[in-house]
């Protein structure tokens, strides 16, 4: 693995620990996002509430997520990228301690979404290190704080399987609270301000506008399998997404100082890779979904392994660790190639991931070669798209564009959820009185993932190359320092 580098070239200890102390806020907000799953199953009985309420834990983090990541990302970039990211980090803390203290669903839910700010913490951290890291360096540090995504959420279910098998479920909970409190402090003590500021008003009501527009859009893709696709709610959230976002996308083109700048975002140097997070987005989370599902089916399906939630989640965890491993390597090629290319193999890569498990989804082996595979190419992707994004925006936008790319990859997952979702709903059996998924529905899913996966290579190679004409580098480069001309020629 290559040396972890040093926050501008300096010496001294925190210097040092700068880059391990954000890349451990980042894994500490996917385990935060991923610990609560095995305890779905039985949390109505813990609360005395139904699988419906229940089932909000998870939403109401993806939407408190989708919403505050933009919002923080601008305000990073406004106010401060180092006071941001210790609020980010603060909520994630007392969202664990009120989850800890409670067996309310109701605050369980209002805790989960406090701690969904967390997901902001890997776009503030990634502008940070672009503006405190020398340009050689910048690459392999974007790559790892990109790769904790999937190291946390490999960590996060075997150690929540593992806590609720042998302590108290809220015993979870004071883990991940003690974490965040470590993972704030040790952010307070090492992180240093960027002086890099983007001045002006917070535009607040485009940050309303966005929050309802997102929150009807999410809810109704998530609750859609639940609620019913064709049900008046569904549709009714469908609508007032499409007018509340395209209200809000006319009004941002006219204000001054908005919070997400369009007119920046519709160019091809940074609209194409949106487009793509959000479909890698979708491809990365079909892999951990259907994974998880297929290993835990009976035996009586056919192909099922019956494995527990601890040994399900020790199958996943090889996935963390090719993406630690291997993040220095897509550093080196998005550096040699440019992340264009490297953003390309790593959906590439994905797609014959998928090959790979419609092949074999019967053996244990198989089914993890299959999902490393995939976990390898996610590496790629993850890694390349932030660093496409700060080549194509200014040094004082760099949180709120890097935020925007982590809400496309959100929406692809959300998508991608509740596309398997209605997969393997259509593709059922039965056996001694138990439904399950068919290995062909499993197979199908498969398929879906790996052609959203080869539509995502297209998009990649569609993007301009890094060597753009004289007059985008300027463009993209406006507010920017020889740190961007650097990074423009690495």
């Amino acid at each position: 693995m290559a040396p972890v580098p040093t926050v501008g070239g300096g010496g001294g200890l925190r210097a040092r620990l700068t880059v391990p102390v954000l890349a451990f806020g980042g894994i500490l907000m996917a385990v935060t996002q991923t610990v609560v799953v095995p305890l779905l199953p039985d949390l109505p009985r813990l609360t005395n509430s139904s699988p419906g309420a229940v089932s909000w834990l998870v939403t109401a983090t993806l939407l408190s997520g989708a919403v505050l990541t933009p919002v923080l990302g601008r305000a990073g970039d406004m106010y401060g990228k180092r006071r941001v990211l210790l609020i980010a980090l603060g909520l994630m803390a007392g969202g664990s301690v009120l989850c800890a203290l409670t067996s309310d669903i109701r605050l369980l839910i209002a805790a989960r979404a406090l701690q969904g700010a967390s997901a902001a913490v890997v776009p503030l951290s990634i502008s940070i290190l672009r503006d405190e890291l020398p340009p050689q360096r910048t690459a392999s540090a974007v790559a790892l704080m990109s790769s904790t995504v999937g190291i946390g959420a490999a960590l996060g279910l075997p150690l929540a399987a593992l806590i609720v098998q042998y302590a108290d479920w809220h015993a979870m909970f004071w883990a991940t609270a003690a974490l965040s409190t470590a993972g704030l402090l040790l952010a307070r003590w090492a992180v240093r301000e960027s002086p890099v500021r983007s001045p002006g008003r917070f535009d607040t009501w485009g940050a309303l506008g966005l929050a309802a527009g997102l929150v009807c859009l999410l809810l109704a893709v998530s609750q859609g399998g639940q609620w019913g696709w064709g049900s008046g709610p569904v549709l009714g959230l469908f609508a007032g997404a499409v007018v509340i976002l395209s209200v809000w996308w006319r009004t941002q083109l006219r204000v001054k100082q908005p919070l997400v700048d369009l007119r920046l975002a519709s160019g091809r140097r940074v609209a194409l890779p949106h487009v793509t997070a959000l479909l890698a987005g979708f491809a990365f989370y079909a892999n951990s979904l259907v994974t998880a599902q297929l290993v835990q089916a009976p035996a009586e399906s056919g192909y099922g392994l019956e494995l527990s939630i601890v040994a399900t989640g020790l199958c996943l965890l090889p996935n963390g660790v090719i993406m630690l491993v291997l993040s220095p390597l897509s550093a080196r090629v998005s550096t040699s190639r440019g992340p264009r290319i490297t953003l390309a193999i790593g959906v590439a890569i994905m797609a014959l991931g998928y090959a790979v498990r419609i092949v074999d989804s019967r053996e244990l082996w198989a089914i993890m070669v299959g999902a490393a595979v995939v976990s390898t190419g996610t590496t790629f992707a993850y890694s390349a798209l932030p660093t496409l994004i700060l080549r194509a925006v200014p040094i004082e936008q760099t949180a709120s564009a890097n935020g925007v790319n982590v809400l496309m990859r959100t929406i692809g997952q959300s998508v991608s959820s509740a596309a398997v979702a209605a997969v393997l709903v259509r593709h059922t059996s039965s056996a001694g009185g138990v439904r399950f998924p068919t290995l062909g529905g499993y197979q199908l899913a498969f398929t879906l993932a790996g052609a959203v996966a080869l539509v995502a290579c297209a998009t990649a190679l569609a993007i301009p190359s890094d060597r753009a004409p004289q007059g985008d580098r300027k463009t993209a480069g406006r507010g920017g320092s020889t740190q961007e001309t650097a990074l423009e020629g690495s």
